[in-house]
């Protein structure tokens, strides 16, 4: 998604309104962990999504990838060298040593919240070393892009920060890492995707200002071997062209006069 038309400010939204965005995100918080704690070897991406829509049914939401622009399920599930939008299927069984992707969002009285975890099948000690090197790199990027999300700062601030901490990452996690090409971030609110798209690289000091109660989804994703990608047949699921693996981290994020605030804690 690009800009519709020139914007000079992501426009804030009131302490209420992140209040209301964060109860959606924490939904989707307490949904991820359901999910982690159901994945294991024997179980299915299927068997995940129902686990996720039961957490967020019976917390009075609904789950917002649904029928999302025709997609069928209520999480992507993502494993291994799928990058993003993995149709949950009862033919994907998770094996020990898998890594998988977890994306999920729930609508709450309006508003959206959105977020990603990668993590492995058997815990980290299952996942082979440069896997784990770059899940746990992937999960730094996050964070340290984030802290760009500050009032006053610009959209594309946050691309460098997340770039920046890529670059750093690599050295830090002795792993070689790729930015994933096409795909990023995004605004939100009470639609999931919303104007401005989020690059997850580029120079600083472009596009519309940040401003207090700004908020944007910030979803870095890396892979081992390349950033090229290709879409599958079903026009949902993203592999790496080369069939490396891949990972991708992602909060709700706003910005506030006391720094960023996450509002899909996994509590």
């Amino acid at each position: 998604m690009g800009f519709r038309r020139s914007r000079k400010v992501i426009h804030g939204k009131t302490p209420g309104e992140l209040d209301a965005m964060q109860a959606a995100g924490e939904i989707v918080g307490r949904a991820l962990q359901a999910v982690k704690a159901a994945a294991a070897p024997g179980v299915t991406t299927l068997e995940l999504d129902k686990v996720a829509e039961a957490t967020i049914r019976g917390e009075g939401a609904y789950p917002t990838f649904l029928g999302y622009g025709g997609f069928p399920g209520s999480i992507c599930a993502s494993v291994n060298d799928m990058i993003v939008h993995g149709i949950p299927d009862n033919v994907t069984v998770l094996k020990e040593g898998d890594l998988v992707s977890i994306d999920c969002g729930a609508t709450l009285d309006g508003w959206v919240g959105d977020s990603a975890w990668t993590f492995g099948v058997g815990g980290d000690a299952a996942l082979r070393d440069d896997v784990r090197k770059l899940n746990e790199a992937t999960e730094y990027v996050l964070y340290e892009g984030m802290k760009a999300m500050v009032p006053g700062n610009r959209l594309t601030d946050v691309s460098w920060a997340l770039e920046d901490a890529t670059l750093a990452a690599e050295a830090k996690f002795g792993v070689e890492l790729h930015i994933v090409d096409g795909y990023g971030g995004h605004g939100i609110g009470h639609e999931m995707h919303e104007d401005p798209y989020l690059a997850n690289e580029g120079r600083p000091g472009k596009g519309p200002s940040i401003e207090v109660g700004s908020t944007l989804a910030i979803e870095p994703m890396l892979a081992l071997g390349t950033e090229d990608s290709y879409v599958l047949d079903d026009d949902w699921g993203v592999k790496t062209l080369d069939g490396s693996w891949a990972s991708h981290w992602e909060h709700t994020v706003a910005a506030t006069a006391d720094g960023p605030r996450i509002l899909t804690a996994r509590y």
